[in-house]
């Protein structure tokens, strides 16, 4: 296994971090966008390339002619028809590039970074804004790029995103570069629990802070909460409340309310998830029934208990 290290040093917004990245396992960092901005201009001045989808593709062409310029570009080694399969692009390869959607166009892109053949590669928001098949799509690119032994570092400003795509992941903040556990790690130190099934039992006010203020919610108004830097945010929608208990508190006292620890970070209320995802390399996230179809990760510690509380076996 090899590795690859990349220094900083604190300057006015970025904070020092040393990151070391294996060629066996994809690296995620999450953080805010000004602090991810920092963090491509110091990959840039380093003369490392990142993936932003700047670089731009021949739109007036169809998707095929997109390929096959590249393929002969990167003088690509597997078959064109092979890549634009890999891709998901050959139902759509004669379709000009300009009329295809979001989706289509960033499988576009993936193809392209993939013929590039380069020994290290970071992507910026590579999932940003995509749908289910893309997003398998780029997981499925990241299991060919392990076993080619490429070098592959991912930044993004969604946490669940860090903890689905990388196996290794970090959180940049302005007072340090912090791993935090995902699922292959969380596997180890948690191993196989018994299954809970939820409980109903008399409701009860969880508090959670505005500015100077403490608003009561019912559990059923939740659609999860997560931990981040040690304290719990309550989501409803698209909103998130800062609460004072941790997680661990916070799963105890919800779970006869029809709450279930689906991740190490994540409690999530049963009676809004919609969708259970599996993911193309053997991850899971759930779906949750909300105004913004929120997906939260599952750990795959947790499959077998969320079968069972849905009788899905």
């Amino acid at each position: 296994m090899s590795e690859w290290k990349i220094q900083n040093k604190k300057h006015e917004i970025l904070p020092a971090f040393s990151l070391t990245v294996n060629d066996a396992q994809p690296t995620a960092i999450y953080s805010d966008t000004e602090l991810q901005g920092e963090l491509v201009q110091i990959l840039y001045t380093k003369g490392i390339p990142v993936f932003d989808r700047e670089d731009g593709l021949y739109e007036r062409l169809t998707v095929e002619q997109n390929i096959a310029f590249y393929h002969k570009w990167f003088n690509c080694q597997t078959p064109l028809y092979e890549i634009l399969v890999m891709f998901h692009l050959h139902h759509c390869a004669k379709a000009a590039l300009h009329k295809c959607t979001n989706s289509v166009v960033q499988r576009v892109y993936y193809a392209k970074y993939f013929m590039m053949n380069a020994d290290k590669c970071v992507f910026l928001e590579p999932v940003h804004g995509v749908d289910i098949r893309t997003m398998n799509t780029f997981i499925e690119m990241l299991q060919a790029m392990k076993e080619k032994k490429t070098f592959v570092l991912l930044l993004v400003t969604n946490m669940e995103h860090a903890i689905l795509l990388g196996d290794i992941a970090y959180k940049l903040q302005e007072h340090g570069l912090h791993a935090f556990e995902t699922d292959a790690q969380d596997e180890e130190k948690i191993g196989n629990q018994p299954s809970v099934s939820p409980q109903v039992e008399n409701l009860f006010k969880i508090p959670a802070k505005v500015g100077d203020k403490v608003i009561l919610f019912d559990p059923p108004e939740i659609d999860y909460i997560e931990s981040q830097d040690g304290k719990s945010l309550l989501v409803i929608d698209n909103e998130s409340f800062t609460m004072d208990a941790t997680l661990g508190e916070m799963e105890k006292q919800l779970q006869m309310y029809g709450f279930f620890r689906c991740h190490r970070s994540y409690i999530v209320n049963l009676q809004k998830v919609r969708e259970i995802i599996t993911w193309s390399k053997n991850t899971y996230s759930l779906r949750v029934d909300n105004k913004i179809q929120s997906t939260i990760p599952l750990s795959r510690t947790k499959i077998q208990d969320i079968q069972e509380i849905f009788n899905l076996k």
